[in-house]
C-alpha cells in the first residue's frame, strides 16, 4: 500500500465467538510495528459497521476488517463500485474469502499482507439489491446456518458441522425452479448454492472451480440422495471439493439466477440472512478493490 494511507481498522468485538477481543492487542501492536497509521472503531452491528465504512471510503481512507465473513461481505458490498480499498484481518470462525484469498489466518501474516500487498478487483454477489462476497444458499443451508448461527457452545469451524448433523435430522426434500442466464430448469432435492468464492462454512469447498473475478457465478445443485447416502457420499468430500463427482450434484455457471421453492426458505449469504424466496442473484463483474498477498 501507499506510504501515507490512512486507515479505518473496523472491529467487531463479538466475532469468532471472543476471539476477535482475544486478537485485537496483537493486530494493533502488528499495524504500528509497520508504519501503518490506523483509527479503531468498533461495531455496533452491521449496519453501523457499513455506514463507518462507506464514510471512510469516501474520505480516502483504507477500511481494514477484523471480524468474520458476514461483515467482511456487507462492508465490500457498499465499498463495491468505488474506489475504496478494502484489506482484511481474519476473525471469525470460517474465514473463508480470506482463506480462499491466501490471508494468512494469523495476525502478524494477515497485517504483513496489508502492509505488502497488492491490489486485486473481485467480483461482488448480489440477491435482490443486497450484496455479498462469498456464497449464498437456500434449501437444507438454510436450515444449517440458522442452526449455526444459534449455537453458542461449538466453537470454530466445528459448528458448521455440527450444524448440517443437526439439520440434517428434520430435513424434508423441496422442489426448486432456477432460471439460469434465462433458461428455467426444476429439481427436486436438498437446494441450490451460488458462488462467488469457492468455500463456506469453514473450510467446505462446495463451488471447487469458482473464481473471484470470472464475472460468473458457479451455481451449485443437490438433487434427491438418501440421508445416508449425503452423510457417506457428500459431506465428508465437500471439505475438498470432490462432492461434485458424485451423480446427485449438478453444477452450472450463469451472470443471474433466478430461485424459487415449493416452500419458503430464507437465502444466506456469507453466513447471515440476507433474502428470502424467491429471489434473484446476480454478479457485479470486478467491482471490489481488495488488498491480497503480493
Amino acid at each position: 500500500m501507499a506510504a501515507g494511507d490512512r486507515h479505518l481498522l473496523l472491529v467487531n468485538p463479538s466475532a469468532g465467538g471472543g476471539r476477535v477481543r482475544e486478537l485485537l492487542p496483537a493486530a494493533e501492536r502488528a499495524l504500528r510495528a509497520r508504519g501503518i497509521e490506523f483509527r479503531r472503531v468498533f461495531t455496533e452491528g452491521i449496519e453501523h459497521g457499513c455506514r463507518e465504512a462507506r464514510a471512510a471510503g469516501e474520505a480516502g481512507e483504507v477500511t481494514i476488517v477484523m471480524s468474520g465473513d458476514g461483515l467482511i461481505g456487507q462492508v465490500g458490498g457498499v465499498l463495491a463500485g468505488t474506489e475504496a480499498r478494502l484489506g482484511v484481518i481474519p476473525g471469525g470462525r470460517g474465514n473463508d474469502l480470506a482463506r480462499v484469498l491466501g490471508i494468512p489466518d494469523d495476525v502478524d501474516g494477515a497485517v504483513e499482507v496489508l502492509a505488502a500487498g497488492r491490489l486485486r478487483e473481485i467480483d461482488v454477489g448480489e440477491v435482490d439489491g443486497k450484496r455479498f462476497l462469498g456464497v449464498a444458499s437456500c434449501g437444507f443451508d438454510s436450515d444449517a446456518n440458522r442452526i449455526a448461527n444459534e449455537a453458542k457452545w461449538v466453537k470454530g469451524r466445528l459448528v458448521y458441522a455440527y450444524a448440517a448433523l443437526r439439520a440434517l435430522v428434520g430435513w424434508r426434500q423441496a422442489a426448486f425452479t432456477l432460471t439460469l442466464d434465462g433458461e428455467r430448469r426444476e429439481f427436486r432435492g436438498y437446494g441450490v448454492a451460488v458462488a462467488n468464492n469457492r468455500a463456506y462454512g469453514g473450510g467446505m469447498f462446495v463451488a471447487p472451480d469458482a473464481e473471484l473475478d470470472d464475472a460468473v457465478l458457479d451455481v451449485v445443485t443437490l438433487g434427491e440422495i438418501g440421508k445416508l447416502r449425503f452423510l457417506t457420499a457428500i459431506l465428508p468430500k465437500v471439505f475438498d471439493g470432490r462432492h461434485t463427482e458424485q451423480p446427485e450434484i449438478g453444477v452450472d455457471r450463469a451472470a443471474e439466477v433466478h430461485i424459487e421453492a415449493d416452500r419458503p426458505f430464507a437465502v444466506y449469504a456469507d453466513g447471515d440472512p440476507i433474502a428470502d424466496l424467491p429471489a434473484t442473484v446476480r454478479v457485479l463483474p470486478r467491482a471490489l478493490w481488495m488488498i491480497v498477498p503480493a
